[in-house]
């Protein structure tokens, strides 16, 4: 008989290279009280009454409790299918049914992408290692994880076109597959900025890399330029993707090109992108960096180095 207390903790070890590894150790933490003690096969429905009444009566939403309950059903999926004892015994017999989840519809919060004027008042109230992040975030289309684990080892020179890119590994990616990451003149010019900053990594705060983006500073940043507070609406950095994808969309990027440059298409960059390809990717990727008074944006990154400026007259 195996515990889940036992199961979440080997779940997590084979996880822990992953950068979804502390959220999932974080919804672990909140179910271990309730089910921690029990043994596998007495996971269903019912005993997950208690955790999410529990989770309700403090205010977590729907799409939270689900968040932890995947993790639930992750967890009892490994035990019947991978994980075998010495017997070369399931861990559990028999995966339960599909876990029910609690509905979503009209209480999942809508994102906010930012309008020129509201992403410099956000920015002007981050301080410059976080400004660096957002600015780049805003301008690829990457996760929050995806510009905390950023390393140079990834970056990749396309000298026929004056340019470089990063492929980031599928252990990184959301969808697990490669992406190509373009970078426009703007991320370009904020990869320069970092350039030496930090031996492995492109971001880093004090020294050492980035954890997340949506730290108390953001908190205090989104607050502080007035930007919206209602329960409704997204306050995380993920606005910057969508903020991304919604300036392509406006510049009339066809979306088969927004597709590849957010990361929803396989981006292995050895065997299916010609120089012809980039070329037309990072045009599009340009199309984000005009505002629509076409002004450059780059004056509002700080400490802007001459080099960056002569990127910004392009």
């Amino acid at each position: 008989v195996h515990l889940f207390e036992d199961a979440g903790l080997r779940y997590l070890e084979e996880i822990a290279h992953k950068p979804s590894a502390d959220t999932v150790a974080m919804h672990i933490d909140q179910l271990m009280p309730f089910i921690g003690s029990l043994s596998l096969g007495a996971i269903h429905d019912g005993t997950l009454r208690g955790f999410i009444q529990h989770e309700k009566d403090r205010g977590l939403a729907p799409k939270s409790i689900n968040n932890a309950l995947t993790v639930v059903a992750a967890v009892l999926n490994k035990a019947a299918r991978v994980w075998r004892d010495d017997q070369h015994r399931p861990w559990l017999r028999q995966a339960p049914p599909r876990l029910s989840r609690l509905p979503t519809k009209g209480r999942q919060k809508v994102a906010y992408p930012l309008s020129w004027t509201a992403q410099e008042a956000l920015f002007n109230k981050l301080h410059d290692d976080l400004r660096a992040a957002a600015l780049f975030s805003v301008n690829t289309g990457c996760r929050e994880q995806e510009v905390c684990q950023l390393q140079w080892a990834w970056e990749i020179p396309y000298p026929t076109l004056n340019a470089s890119v990063f492929v980031l590994p599928e252990t990184v990616t959301k969808n697990g597959e490669q992406r190509v990451v373009i970078l426009n003149s703007v991320a370009a010019a904020v990869v320069e900025v970092q350039r030496g900053r930090h031996k492995t990594h492109v971001f880093a705060y004090k020294g050492r890399p980035f954890r997340k983006l949506h730290t108390s500073a953001w908190k205090r940043a989104w607050e502080a330029a007035g930007l919206p507070l209602t329960a409704n609406v997204l306050k995380g950095v993920h606005n910057l993707r969508h903020t991304f994808a919604h300036r392509l969309r406006a510049s009339g990027v066809p979306p088969e090109t927004r597709k590849v440059l957010l990361g929803h298409a396989n981006g292995d960059i050895t065997t299916h992108y010609s120089a012809a390809t980039f070329r037309e990717l990072l045009e599009a990727s340009q199309k984000a960096t005009v505002r629509s008074d076409s002004t450059p944006i780059l004056s509002i990154v700080g400490k802007v180095s001459e080099q960056e400026k002569r990127v910004s007259s392009h």
